[in-house]
């Protein structure tokens, strides 16, 4: 019977919207913004005649049956939904309209998320409060890979028509007082996250060879982290090789509380007696 197969299809819609299970579905769509370019359905129940598969096209509209052409650029999914139904309702066409749209394919209001995270690729901003923040997109992004990930996140796009730029220094977004702010993302967006920096030590060290810089890492803690001294190494054998600006390697007698730098190389030299 045609009551029952418009129930199917509704009932698949609301299945599909729920649990994000069409075509490039993502959790939580009924927050993401429509714009130029995104493909998406509409199901009215009981009505399958306006049904429609639309792409919505640079000026952010659709031509829709009954309403004629109607905006939903700038809209939720959700908002977008309320708007369709609320023509019907308004146009004298359904007198309880109940409207479902899909999103079939994401083009507009995407970022892209690089590098060191969990799950690199590209990802939907919501409109809801913090859906479109940096920490919002790198949490869908499963987050920064531990012990590989650097704290140092850059951010490049477009404002206001001109190239963007930000580094933001991950972590201190949650500190208080740091002044670091968790920044608002835009359409095409690209978020990079480098491998963390690391340090080189070798010579007479228990356990040679490369380590993680953890933030403010001194030379006595990545001695530390190395297993400490030999029983042949001496303190006042301790050398850093640091590449200056020009690229020139610079030796330097390090205090045990100087902060290292990336691509540090401690030395360890072996005692004389």
């Amino acid at each position: 019977m045609k009551w029952m197969r418009d129930m199917a299809r509704w009932l698949l819609a609301t299945m599909l919207l729920v649990f994000g299970l069409g075509a490039h579905a993502a959790a939580g769509q009924n927050d993401y913004v429509l714009g130029a370019g995104d493909q998406i359905r509409i199901f009215v129940y009981q009505n399958q005649d306006l049904q429609l598969d639309a792409r919505i096209n640079e000026s952010g509209t659709i031509s829709y049956p009954l309403l004629g052409v109607v905006k939903l650029g700038g809209l939720t999914v959700s908002d977008a939904e309320k708007k369709l139904a609320a023509g019907l309702r308004d146009g004298n066409f359904l007198k309880q309209p109940q409207v479902s749209i899909l999103v079939m394919d994401m083009k507009a209001n995407l970022v892209s998320v690089l590098g060191q995270v969990n799950r690199p690729g590209r990802f939907a901003l919501g409109a809801g409060a913090g859906g479109n923040k940096l920490s919002e997109i790198l949490a869908q992004a499963g987050g920064i890979l531990v012990n590989a990930g650097s704290d140092l996140v850059v951010v490049t796009g477009t404002r206001d028509g001109k190239p963007f730029r930000k580094e933001i220094d991950f972590p201190r977004v949650f500190m208080a007082g740091s002044g670091v702010e968790d920044i608002a993302l835009a359409n095409g967006d690209s978020v990079w996250v480098d491998r963390a920096p690391q340090i080189y030590i070798y010579g007479e060290v228990q356990r040679a060879g490369t380590m993680l810089l953890q933030r403010d890492m001194t030379v006595l803690q990545a001695l530390a982290s190395g297993g400490g001294l030999t029983l042949r190494g001496t303190q006042r054998g301790i050398r850093v090789h640091r590449r200056d600006a020009a690229g020139q390697v610079q030796v330097i007698q390090p205090d045990m509380n100087d902060k290292l730098q990336a691509n540090d190389v401690i030395y360890v030299k072996e005692s004389l007696f």
